[in-house]
């Protein structure tokens, strides 16, 4: 049948930055699409709820709250997922994020800690996985990167640069890990998510986003859920080194951060 190919029965994922947004919705759309799940970020209340959903839809879920900024705090993941499932099937590097910013006033500390935030866990969390998913048939890493690394606009110096690093990494193991393991990215553009309504603070910044985006809204996070879910699936079994924006068919940025030329 062909949504069997969008099934994930027996396999274990791990998804970082998943209490909320964009990686609660795609534990639970792999949970639903039956795989168990380790699910990571600083926040163990938000991530209990995520693992709550997951259980009702009988699945399991195992919760690692701390900081995966660093690789040891991405090691508990694995060693995690090792310890209670005994397997390794797919890892999706969706930690990350930074706020828009002139470039002047981007200090040196933002800017590496964009690379390291967006970029750095990415390389660590899937180099202490391999080993693991060497073993599995159809492993594959799923890197959620953005569409701010595929245009210029002002203000992105950090979080643009960041996410285009991202996506050619994704690139870059897709050939180191041929042929056991498939590595793809997808691209969000602007997403109705808890992170984004710190720039949207009014009604009228909404609008004018949904006004630049050619089909008219913003993105949901279980849109970008379900295009991770084809990457790590079947159903995308010969594609890997690959990004897919999913952003409303925007070109650029969608809202105008107001900086002014220097």
């Amino acid at each position: 049948m062909t949504l069997d190919r969008f099934r994930l029965d027996g396999k274990v994922a791990i998804i970082t930055g998943a209490g909320r947004g964009i990686g609660a919705a795609t534990a639970t759309m792999f949970a639903e699409s039956g795989a168990d799940v380790v699910i990571g970020s600083r926040t163990a209340e938000q991530l209990a709820d995520v693992a709550a959903t997951v259980q009702s839809l009988g699945r399991r879920a195992v919760t690692v709250a701390g900081d995966l900024s660093s690789r040891e705090g991405l090691a508990t993941l694995v060693d995690t997922a090792i310890a209670e499932f005994g397997a390794i099937d797919i890892v999706v590097n969706n930690v990350g994020g930074s706020m828009p910013q002139a470039f002047m006033d981007t200090s040196e500390r933002a800017f590496d800690g964009a690379m390291r935030w967006n970029v750095t866990t990415a390389f660590n969390l899937t180099q202490l996985a391999v080993p693991h998913l060497l073993e599995r048939p159809g492993a594959n890493v799923v890197n959620i990167a953005s569409t701010a690394g595929l245009f210029a606009s002002r203000g992105f110096a950090a979080y643009g640069t960041a996410k285009a690093a991202l996506i050619h990494l994704t690139k870059a193991l897709a050939q180191d890990l041929a042929p056991k393991i498939r590595v793809n990215a997808v691209c969000p553009g602007a997403i109705a998510t808890s992170a984004l309504d710190i720039v949207l603070q009014t009604p009228e910044l909404e609008q004018a986003m949904n006004d630049n985006t050619p089909l008219g809204r913003l993105g949901r996070p279980e849109e970008i859920a379900a295009t991770a879910l084809y990457f790590a699936s079947d159903a995308g079994a010969y594609t890997t080194g690959q990004f897919l924006g999913v952003d409303g068919g925007i070109t650029g940025s969608n809202l105008d951060m107001g900086i002014e030329d220097l």
